[in-house]
């Protein structure tokens, strides 16, 4: 049985790990030319996510690229004193299993652990879908696939070609995001710098591997800004206005804005479906129910629905229409949670209030100070995030018997793979 999955991120990669070891034949196509090294921004994966990771064989690649943040220093707009927080502390009362790491660090582990027995095709994408399986690419030649997975973000192609440019599926959470690579002027190491206003935050951190840092922008908006989201002059223009005269530390980290290697600008928004499948077509990831970049722990909830929709399609023996109402049956618990757990978190990182700026400093110094019993246990009573990593519980889906993974046929099938002559 041949799929097809659209894009190379995470969960891209997570799905044709699992499918192939189900024993199906997968193809991974991915518009950019290589795997995506755009500076990209700290991601968590809380214990399922962890967990999945750990029966792939990866855990070990991915504690080594941990971030080692481990402390935080606030300063509230217009006060000079800091706070300091205990970040592993916090890290550890949000759930008992949890790694901090970069996003492409990430996408090359999973990429390179069934990279052998997946067909990956770069710099390449999908541009119509057929009812019966055909599909057509813009550089190569049409393909017929049993299913079609997009697995392509936010921005999906594969979801505005099946399901169309619907406004009505995005419900945008009043807030802005952006993150750029910069030197590491201030020498972080295990630590992440914050500054917190009314309606804006911004932080810089490193990672122990990096010579580089990240500084990360959080803005709210009463209304949604009109703007293409590859628009990157105009991104960078919303971010300078929105942080104007914060301080004199976050001035320097603007002015990187033109000099940076790297940057990516997005709006905070949820995307709200009925349904992720339609005839040969599923959404995994971002793609189907993101709950909001940054805030709702969308990379954790993208490793689960991969692994799901994998073990779900070998347990219905590759038939799709049990398949996918299953995988949607198992994952819609967890996607409302993300949902509210993003929510619950833009309204902390993004205070609307100076009250709520006191009490996102003042809360992680409390957390933090506390011994590890009593800080999990005002984090799981106040927070919902707590709760949700905590609670969540996945069958297993063991390979099928007999199968090792691997392509089969697919490349004499098709004359030796997706745009290779």
């Amino acid at each position: 049985m041949r799929i097809l999955v659209s894009g190379a991120g995470v969960a891209g990669p997570v799905l044709a790990y699992w499918l192939t070891r189900h024993g199906f034949s997968v193809t991974v196509v991915e518009r950019a030319p290589a795997l995506r090294r755009t500076g990209g921004h700290a991601v968590d994966l809380f214990r399922p996510a962890m967990n999945i990771s750990e029966k792939m064989g990866v855990l070990p690649r991915i504690e080594e690229r941990a971030t080692g943040t481990h402390r935080m220093t606030v300063y509230r707009e217009g006060s000079r004193r800091p706070v300091r927080a205990d970040l592993s502390k916090i890290f550890s009362a949000t759930s008992d299993r949890h790694v901090e790491i970069m996003r492409d660090d990430l996408s090359e582990i999973y990429h390179d652990a069934a990279h052998d027995d997946v067909e990956y095709v770069f710099g390449d994408s999908i541009t119509a879908i057929s009812p019966d399986g055909e599909v057509r690419f813009e550089n190569a030649a049409p393909r017929r696939f049993d299913l079609v997975v997009g697995a392509d973000g936010l921005h999906s192609n594969v979801r505005r070609l099946v399901f169309g440019e619907d406004s009505r599926l995005n419900a945008f959470i009043g807030a802005y995001f952006g993150v750029l690579t910069l030197p590491n002027s201030s020498d972080l190491d295990g630590e992440l710098l914050m500054h917190v206003g009314v309606g804006r935050t911004a932080g810089m951190y490193g990672a122990r591997h990096l010579g580089e840092a990240r500084a990360l922008f959080l803005f709210r908006s009463e209304r949604e800004i009109d703007y293409h989201h590859r628009d990157g002059p105009r991104h960078k223009e919303l971010l300078r206005g929105a942080f104007a005269g914060m301080h004199a530390r976050v001035d320097r980290w603007l002015d990187e804005l033109d000099r940076t290697p790297a940057f990516y600008f997005d709006s905070i928004t949820q995307l709200r479906m009925d349904t992720w499948s339609r005839g040969r077509v599923t959404l995994v990831g971002d793609a189907g129910y993101c709950p909001g970049p940054a805030v709702g722990g969308s990379t954790s909830l993208a490793v689960v629905g991969a692994y799901v929709l994998a073990g779900e399609l070998a347990r219905a023996g590759g038939d799709h229409e049990r398949a996918f109402p299953a995988y949607e049956r198992v994952m819609a618990e967890h996607v409302r949670g993300s949902r509210a757990v993003a929510l619950s978190a833009a309204k902390t990182l993004i205070p609307t209030s100076r009250l709520g700026v006191w009490g996102l400093a003042q809360g992680a110094r409390l957390i933090s100070a506390l011994p590890a019993g009593p800080s999990r246990a005002l984090v799981r009573l106040t927070t919902k995030s707590a709760r949700l990593h905590n609670s969540v519980t996945i069958d297993d889906y063991p390979p099928s018997p007999g199968t090792s993974g691997g392509r089969g046929g697919l490349a004499a099938d098709h004359g030796g793979g997706l745009g290779v002559e």
